[in-house]
């Protein structure tokens, strides 16, 4: 397996920032262990998407690849392309499909297409077929073939046109007592019985936690690598894996009424302490994450507390 450095710190640094984005790849590891012990005896691959959920393709599957993940799961082509050069011998599973262009280069790379509704499947088949797996959609309404026209494909030879696996997707697997979720799974496990020949893969980060999910082939994890809580309103399993730390750079007391921030949007109800933090959204934390008098905003650790914000977000 390829070796993977023991983490990034920071990823970038920009002359005279004060933030710093720190990305701990021990920590991704170790989460893909933890879901990998979860999903075991089925395989467990990663989602890899959206540059590996912001941390970076080139340093994210190297490091899965290096903790035994051999399975990833991306969105784009471009983004297959780059995780074949960084794990050379991984299945790869490109969930938008077969591209419009770019096929000669999908086939070189050894991507596998995600073949998601009826029209897919019949261009797939007339471009002769493939290394590819099925969506099939249980209630998501987003990618993937209706039931019934999952079912009209049984008869065809799938594992002769190349399909190796057959998945679909949770709607509300972070809710445990949602009824969604055992709906979701009898309607699959029924239609993967019409393919005893595929791999079958439904479980992402929540669904690894759900107290009945059968026991099938491959789970994908993704946000749960990162560090999301898999099991809101439980205590969070997962290391964290990327930490914004930023200086404060300024204290001061205020009286009750005064306002904070711009558009005074947030005022104190009692005497209060007000840390001006040298980080904003020209640093990619967001301004939604601002607090309201009516609705409160994100909360920041200072001293191992975590204290509420006060106000809109700056830029810095």
């Amino acid at each position: 397996m390829p070796s993977a450095p023991e983490s990034v710190a920071p990823i970038a640094r920009l002359d005279g920032a004060q933030a710093t984005l720190t990305i701990d790849l021990a920590a991704l590891a170790d989460n893909w262990r933890l879901m990998a012990a979860r999903a075991a005896p089925a395989a467990c691959g990663a989602a890899v998407k959206a540059d590996a959920y912001g941390i970076g393709v080139e340093a994210a599957v190297p490091a899965l690849a290096a903790a035994g993940c051999g399975v990833f799961f991306v969105a784009h082509l471009s983004e297959a392309l780059r995780a074949r050069r960084a794990a050379p011998d991984a299945e790869i599973y490109l969930l938008h499909g077969p591209p419009e262009s770019g096929l000669d280069a999908l086939r070189a790379a050894r991507v596998k297409p995600v073949i998601g509704s009826a029209a897919q499947f019949s261009a797939w088949r007339a471009l002769g077929g493939g290394p590819s797996a099925l969506q099939i959609d249980t209630g998501m309404n987003r990618l993937g073939l209706a039931p019934g026209e999952a079912a009209q494909l049984a008869a065809d030879d799938l594992a002769g046109l190349g399909v190796d696996l057959a998945l679909s997707h949770f709607v509300a697997s972070e809710e445990r007592d949602n009824p969604l979720n055992d709906r979701q799974i009898a309607d699959f496990m029924a239609l993967r019985a019409r393919f005893p020949g595929l791999r079958a893969s439904l479980a992402n980060s929540s669904g690894l936690f759900l107290p009945r999910l059968p026991a099938l082939d491959l789970a994908r994890p993704g946000y749960a690598l990162y560090g999301g809580n898999p099991t809101p309103g439980d205590a969070n399993p997962m290391r964290a894996v990327v930490t914004l730390e930023a200086p404060i750079l300024q204290l001061r007391w205020i009286a009750a009424s005064e306002s904070v921030g711009y558009n005074a949007q947030w005022t104190a109800k009692r005497r209060s302490r007000i840390a001006t933090i040298g980080v904003g959204y020209a640093d990619g934390f967001p301004r939604s994450a601002s607090a309201r008098d009516a609705r409160p905003g994100a909360e920041a650790i200072v001293a191992g507390r975590r204290l509420p914000l006060a106000g809109r977000v700056s830029m810095d």
